[in-house]
């Protein structure tokens, strides 16, 4: 049995059962006793909490999400530790990631894919507003609820811009969805959020991820755009508009002064 189950953090939160894995986390259903509410709590795994880096860099993720306050974006109530145990408490979402829901449907037609990235857009412009760049920008930190609506989770390794230092010391992030400049570990700001945003469109018209599962030293020497090895989305299916179909979508040049400025 998971040696959190049934425990009490804080006094407050009672574990209740696991509803997900992470690569650095475990995120479980648990009923805050003080405010009798149904909450997600994610415990940052024990390999990891040995380690002061992942602390920090849990703990910036749960002060980051605190910063915002949007409907497209899961919110953080509280960061703590607890009997030798470092969480995030955030609300808890009923529905289903937009990994999950791809591959239940296969792919999306124009309509709903515009449907869905337009409220992303919408929570990452937020995000960016705030000086945050989220960085793992894919279809399993997406959720969909059962409303239609969705919200982006998960910035466990998000980044908080400033005017002198926006340079990654690693390159992270998802290899089929980071841009080329995050792939080397180089300068990253919103415009890698958008890139990223744009693949996951391209997957969600035609069904497929983009470049097959390069390894990352590939990835790094991939041609500069979303659709390198599909130039043309409509020869996989896609019947949408050709903005989304092609392999361009993007509009990106590979160059972060050569991509998007904005939303």
């Amino acid at each position: 049995m998971d040696q959190y189950i049934g425990r009490l953090l804080d006094g407050r939160y009672e574990i209740l059962e696991v509803i997900g894995t992470g690569g650095m986390a475990v995120v479980y259903k648990a009923r805050c006793h003080r405010l009798n509410r149904l909450v997600a709590i994610k415990i940052l795994k024990d390999e990891f909490a040995k380690d002061e880096e992942f602390r920090r860099r849990f703990r910036a993720e749960g002060q980051a999400v605190a910063m915002l306050s949007h409907p497209n974006i899961v919110q953080v109530y509280d960061v703590s530790s607890s009997d030798n145990a470092n969480f995030i408490v955030m609300e808890l979402i009923d529905g289903i990631s937009l990994k999950q829901y791809m591959e239940k449907k296969g792919s999306l037609n124009w309509k709903e894919t515009l449907h869905f990235a337009m409220q992303i857009a919408t929570g990452l412009e937020h995000a960016h507003s705030r000086g945050i760049v989220h960085r793992d920008i894919k279809p399993h930190n997406v959720m969909v609820l059962k409303n239609g609506s969705v919200k982006v989770m998960d910035f466990g390794i998000a980044r908080v811009m400033s005017k002198s230092n926006t340079l990654t010391k690693e390159a992270l992030g998802s290899v089929h969805y980071i841009s080329p400049e995050q792939a080397k570990g180089s300068y990253t700001d919103n415009r890698s959020d958008l890139y990223s945003l744009s693949v996951v469109m391209y997957e969600m018209t035609t069904g497929h991820q983009r470049r097959g599962g390069a390894p990352l030293g590939a990835e790094s020497q991939h041609p500069e755009g979303p659709g390198a090895d599909h130039p043309e989305g409509h020869g996989l299916g896609c019947e949408g508009p050709l903005f989304l179909c092609h392999g361009d979508a993007a509009g990106y040049g590979g160059i972060p002064e050569e991509s998007f400025h904005g939303l």
